[in-house]
């Protein structure tokens, strides 16, 4: 992943709860990992989910996509690489990769829609969301 202007880098050590029987960190927590980066890039940028919320978005995942490179293990520092990409009209991707030293571990994407909270029905993204991350993010 290059690193645009839009990167955010968001610290994260590893816990022995994320590890399985092997020692290593277990497949389906690197989703979670995503989000915490996706919440911090958001936070990072002025927008913090919660804020979203109580305006009445939300982002729902519809897809993700994750390719395991090499095992993290119980106490690593990890960095969880977040890019924002140009949104295609109502869909965002975003897209990560969680690095321990120079070595890239995991690399992945998910990709949301915006919706209304009241209705979830998919809607355009807020004004105040372009302000703060861009359209070309």
């Amino acid at each position: 992943m290059s690193q645009p202007a839009a990167y955010h880098a968001t610290h994260y050590r590893v816990r022995y709860s994320d590890t399985d029987k092997m020692g290593v960190v277990y497949h389906g927590n690197y989703l979670r990992l995503f989000e915490i980066g996706r919440t911090e890039y958001l936070r990072h940028r002025g927008l913090p989910y919660s804020q979203m919320e109580e305006s009445g978005y939300m982002l729902p995942v519809l897809e993700a996509k994750c390719e395991f490179l090499l095992p993290a293990r119980y106490d690593d520092l990890l960095e969880i690489r977040t890019v924002v990409e140009p949104l295609d009209g109502m869909r965002l991707t975003i897209s990560y990769e969680i690095v321990r030293d120079s070595a890239t571990l995991v690399r992945g994407w998910t990709r949301h829609t915006f919706v209304r909270s009241e209705t979830f029905r998919p809607t355009r993204p807020p004004e105040f969301f372009l302000n703060v991350v861009g359209e070309q993010s």
